[in-house]
């Protein structure tokens, strides 16, 4: 009898076991997600106040060629259809950054829908601008790496202008699961160039900017003119799949563990960055 009780009673503590372990992956993989959110929104405010501190301010105090002083060859006397497509880049640039991570946060969408709709028509727009200013700038004047570096952003400039359409439009006509899935690819897509510079600059303080040239021709910066965006369509796209009730309890894990190492990058080069150039010129521009 006891035996036989015993064994009757092993599928159903089986099960309970994958319920927890379900249930546990999956809360996991929300915290991990909404780390990461949370970290980066920071970070890409940071970023902004730093774009509207170097940038804007040499608009400001019409002192166009600081522009040159990060990136060369940004601003040029009498490329005024390039140096206007770039600027749009930026301007729209900061209003991503500000409002991407917003958009993700699934409190503020079931609490406040008005408000996440017309946020989410701003930061849409603000991603097809961005997109089109960076992707005239490469017509009219090209990067300063030259082919590769054209391919590279000008493919990313391409990315960003369907994934806002696509997001728009499967949000226009209720497919809200695939409506996610895109907002998702575009947010991946938004932090790009924020992430580039971090990558440089993690990359100059470990590695002696090896394979780095000041003409940005160098292997890595080949490398990085795709770097910068097409890992984090991956990282992306597993954590569209592995927010799927089907998906495994294990790849719901391995999605959370991917997302904190990325936070816990994010949050080293926010450090770095703050401290050493951000910080210092958001301090500048404020006359601290």
């Amino acid at each position: 009898m006891a035996t036989s009780s015993s064994v009757s009673g092993a599928p159903i503590v089986g099960k309970a076991v994958e319920r927890r372990g379900a249930s546990l992956s999956s809360k996991l993989l929300r915290w991990s997600g909404l780390g990461l959110a949370g970290t980066v929104w920071l970070s890409a405010m940071l970023f902004g106040l730093y774009i509207l501190a170097f940038y804007a301010a040499a608009v400001v105090e019409d002192d166009m060629a600081r522009w040159n002083v990060v990136l060369p060859r940004l601003y040029e006397e009498g490329g005024a259809v390039a140096n206007a497509g770039i600027g749009l880049h930026f301007a729209a640039g900061g209003v991503i950054l500000v409002l991407g991570s917003l958009q993700l946060v699934e409190r503020i969408r079931l609490r406040y829908p008005a408000l996440h709709r017309w946020v989410g028509r701003l930061y849409v727009g603000a991603c097809v601008l961005a997109g089109l200013g960076g992707l005239v700038f490469i017509a009219t004047r090209g990067t300063i790496g030259g082919t590769p570096m054209d391919i590279g952003f000008g493919l990313y400039g391409v990315l960003m202008v369907l994934a806002a359409v696509q997001t728009y439009r499967h949000a226009s006509a209720r497919r809200l699961e695939a409506h996610r899935a895109w907002a998702l690819r575009l947010y991946a897509l938004a932090i790009g160039s924020w992430l580039y510079r971090m990558d440089y600059g993690f990359w100059l303080l470990l590695a002696q900017g090896a394979g780095h040239t000041r003409d940005f021709t160098g292997p890595f910066d080949v490398v990085m003119s795709f770097f910068f965006y097409v890992p984090n369509l991956i990282v992306a796209e597993a954590f569209i799949r592995a927010r799927r009730l089907t998906a495994p309890p294990a790849l719901k894990v391995l999605a959370a563990l991917g997302l904190a190492g990325a936070t816990a990058f994010v949050a080293l080069g926010t450090f770095f960055f703050t401290k050493f150039y951000w910080g210092p010129a958001i301090l500048h521009f404020l006359g601290v």
